[in-house]
């Protein structure tokens, strides 16, 4: 008996979404929190920033990501509505198109008009839409999905900050403190999404924790720079 595969790439259309979401909300809320604290800002109003930069963030994330697929499905609609006419106006010239397909991809020419018939003969939109298009069940665009994904991911994550700066004493130091474990929770992430996808657990926590630190860093500084002590 054959070893049973599942391919990692059904689950790119959901995953994208989420690592994007999970990582903004890391980054941008804990970056936001190290600029406001670097200002020396009271204790209360941080808190305040981290969340109104949550709520914010979500609903960006959400609405940014439901525009963008909902034009990709827009397109591919488009598409599949022009290849269904022409099919129906066409169908010797889309035969020999999907012929010509099959015969690029290594198969005889016999070989590849009977494969095209026979696909053809069962369902030609499918066919056309997966041979000569690229659209593929598992990654049609699917706006709301792709919405809630991402959406619900930013919220998760920026309240592992939020979290953290709520649950520290006044009296900590917060910014140390924040930086090291918005880090932790980056790397975290990396590592687990590169391992659902298949990838490399270790090269996929560095790659989100070299820009994590970027952007905290950067952030942090320019709230140093325009802090009350510099006003």
């Amino acid at each position: 008996m054959s070893e049973f595969k599942h391919h990692y790439i059904h689950r790119m259309s959901w995953l994208r979404a989420a690592v994007l979401g999970a990582n903004d909300g890391i980054v941008s809320t804990a970056s936001l929190i190290l600029g406001v604290a670097a200002a020396q800002m009271a204790h209360r109003d941080i808190l305040l920033t981290g969340l109104a930069s949550l709520v914010a963030g979500a609903i960006s994330m959400a609405a940014g990501e439901y525009v963008s697929v909902s034009s990709q499905a827009d397109t591919e609609k488009a598409d599949l509505h022009m290849e269904k006419q022409s099919l129906k106006n066409n169908t010797a010239v889309e035969l020999q198109e999907l012929t010509d397909i099959y015969i690029d991809r290594g198969l005889e020419t016999a070989l590849a008009q009977e494969v095209a018939r026979q696909l053809m003969d069962k369902d030609a939109l499918e066919a056309h839409a997966r041979d000569e298009l690229g659209i593929f069940d598992h990654n049609r665009a699917r706006p709301m999905q792709a919405a809630f994904s991402s959406g619900a991911a930013f919220t998760l994550g920026a309240l592992l900050p939020l979290g953290i700066t709520w649950l520290l004493p006044i009296s900590a130091p917060l910014s140390p403190i924040l930086a090291a474990s918005s880090l932790l929770f980056l790397g975290g992430l990396g590592a687990l999404a590169a391992g659902i996808g298949g990838a490399s657990m270790l090269k996929g926590a560095l790659r989100v924790g070299m820009w994590g630190t970027f952007a905290m860093a950067l952030t942090a500084g320019v709230g140093k720079l325009f802090g009350v002590n510099g006003i």
